[in-house]
C-alpha cells in the first residue's frame, strides 16, 4: 500500500484594509480590494497534512481531532480545481501516479482558537490548498493558487504569501483577476509587531458569511465604503508600507477598522462584532498615542471582538508595558517580557481590560506557507495528532 503525503503550515493574516461584502457569493468575489499583514507562524499557524491512497474510500477532513464537513460548495470548488490541475499533469506525463482520482485524507490542526475572529478560516484554507498542491506537485505560483483558495475563504488567498499582501478585487465576472499579490516581503518592514488581545475565544454569533450578505443588502454606508473609502485607503496604505511610514499606516488601519464596523452597525438589523472589551482597547491605544505625542500604536478589529494592536519593535516598551501592567497574569506573554514603561489608563478602561481579556498573543510580521516534515498522517495512512 502506497500512501502519498505532503505537509504544510500556513499563517494567519490580519487585514489593515478590510474585505467585507461579495459581488459574487458563488465565486467568492469581493466588492472591494483589501490589504493585510501576514503574522508569524511561530505564534499563529495551521498545520495540514494532505494524503491520498488507493485504500481511502472517501474524502475526509479532520480539524483539531474532529471530523469536519467537506461537502460544502466552497470546499468542493477547491478540491475540484486542484484535482483538475493534477489530472492535467498526469495527462501530459503518463509516468506520473494517478493521484487525481484517489480519495484524500486531510488532517489539520490550529495552534489558536478556531472561529473566534482570529482568521482561522484564512489560515485553514490556505494550508488546505497549499498542502494538496504540494501533494499533487503542482507548479502553480502562490498567486495562481490564491485564485483557488479565494473560493474556499476570501481572505485565505492572502495567507498564501508572507509580509504585506493585497487582494485585488478584480472586475471580471469569471473572477480570474481577483487574486492576491505581495505588496512587500516581511523583510521590507521586519520590525512590525502585533499584540492580540483575545476578548473572547467563543464562536461568534453572526458568521462572516451571513454578516456580509446582510451588510451588502441593507447598509447605506456600505456603498460609500466600497466606492470611496476603500480605494483611497488602499492607495494610502500601499504608499505607507513602501515608505515604512508607521503613523500613516496606523491612521489608515484604525480608520478602516472604524469604517468597517460602522457599516456593520448600519446593517439592518445591526451587527456588533466589537464589545465593551474591544472599545476599552480602542481607548487604551488612544491614550498610548496621546501620551507619546505621536502615533505609535494602531488598533484593528476583524469580524470579532479581539483587538489586534500593531506597533513597531522600538516602541514595544510603552505599548506592551501599558497592557502588561494590567494583564501581567494573563496567559500568553512570552518568556522574558517585563516592560517597565506604561501609560496610565482611565479606571473604567483598565477594569474592562483586566476582566475581559482572556489571553494575549505576541507576534509580528512573518512568512507565507512552509513545507514541513511534521506529518499528521502516518506512513500507513492513519491520522496522527501533535501537540498543536
Amino acid at each position: 500500500m502506497v500512501v502519498y503525503r505532503a505537509s504544510t503550515t500556513a499563517p494567519v493574516n490580519i487585514a489593515v484594509v478590510k474585505y467585507w461584502g461579495k459581488r459574487d457569493p458563488k465565486l467568492n468575489l469581493p466588492t472591494n480590494s483589501s490589504l493585510s499583514v501576514t503574522l508569524s507562524q511561530d505564534d499563529l499557524r495551521t498545520l495540514t497534512t494532505a494524503s491520498c491512497s488507493e485504500t481511502y474510500t472517501e474524502d475526509v477532513l479532520l480539524l483539531n481531532g474532529s471530523p469536519s464537513d467537506l461537502t460544502g460548495a466552497r470546499t468542493q470548488a477547491c478540491l475540484r480545481e486542484l484535482r483538475a490541475l493534477r489530472a492535467a499533469l498526469e495527462a501530459k506525463d503518463a509516468s506520473l501516479p494517478k493521484l487525481a482520482q484517489l480519495k484524500l485524507l486531510l488532517v489539520s490542526e490550529n495552534n489558536f482558537p478556531t472561529a473566534a475572529g482570529l482568521a482561522s478560516s484564512a489560515a485553514g484554507f490556505a494550508a488546505f490548498v497549499r498542502a494538496i498542491a504540494d501533494l499533487y506537485e503542482l507548479p502553480a505560483s502562490p498567486t495562481e493558487l490564491s485564485l483557488i483558495a479565494r473560493q474556499g475563504s476570501g481572505s485565505a488567498c492572502r495567507s498564501l504569501f508572507g509580509g504585506y499582501v493585497a487582494w485585488r478585487a478584480g472586475a471580471h465576472v469569471d473572477g480570474l483577476d481577483s487574486k492576491a499579490v505581495e505588496v512587500a516581503p516581511a523583510a521590507h518592514w521586519p520590525n512590525m509587531r502585533a499584540l492580540i488581545l483575545v476578548a473572547s475565544a467563543a464562536k461568534k454569533g453572526v458568521s462572516s458569511t451571513s454578516g456580509m450578505q446582510q451588510t451588502v443588502a441593507t447598509s447605506g454606508l456600505f456603498q460609500q465604503r466600497i466606492a470611496e473609502v476603500v480605494p483611497a485607503n488602499m492607495e494610502t496604505m500601499e504608499a505607507a508600507i513602501a515608505a515604512r511610514d508607521f503613523p500613516k499606516f496606523a491612521e489608515v488601519t484604525m480608520r478602516d477598522s472604524n469604517s468597517f464596523h460602522a457599516t456593520c452597525a448600519d446593517t439592518y438589523p445591526p451587527i456588533f462584532y466589537m464589545n465593551d472589551v474591544s472599545r476599552a482597547a480602542v481607548r487604551a491605544v488612544e491614550a498610548i498615542n496621546t501620551a507619546a505625542g505621536k502615533t505609535i500604536a494602531a488598533y484593528t478589529f476583524d469580524a470579532g471582538p479581539n483587538a489586534v494592536i500593531y506597533y513597531l519593535e522600538e516602541d514595544s516598551e510603552t505599548v506592551l508595558g501599558t497592557f502588561y501592567a494590567l494583564l501581567e497574569s494573563t496567559e500568553g506573554w512570552k518568556k522574558g517580557t517585563n516592560p517597565k514603561s506604561s501609560v496610565q489608563l482611565d479606571e473604567a478602561v483598565s477594569d474592562s481590560l483586566k476582566t475581559g481579556v482572556s489571553r494575549v498573543i505576541m507576534t509580528g510580521v512573518g512568512e507565507g506557507p512552509q513545507k514541513t516534515d511534521v506529518f499528521l498522517v502516518s506512513e500507513d495512512g492513519k491520522p496522527l495528532s501533535t501537540s498543536a
